[in-house]
């Protein structure tokens, strides 16, 4: 089964790191299915049309981490 999704790259916010590849892995805030953005870290091809897995959080979300971070 192929599901379709889209997501759109509101803006891009930092990336944390690079492979041999050329992959990045980044911080965004994405669009997903035209929903609110959220902030989400994951591994992007170059051209950011390959993604691999990643996490996606909400503004709470980022705000309790970032607290955490801090502390």
């Amino acid at each position: 089964m192929n599901q379709k999704f889209s997501f759109e790259i509101m803006e891009e916010m930092a990336v944390l790191s690079e492979n041999a590849k050329g992959w990045r892995k980044e911080l965004n805030l994405v669009s997903w299915n035209g929903n609110a953005p959220k902030f989400d870290i994951r591994d992007w091809s170059s051209d950011h049309e390959k993604m691999g897995k990643g996490i996606t959080l909400t503004n709470e979300e980022m705000t309790e981490l970032k607290q955490f971070l801090n502390s």
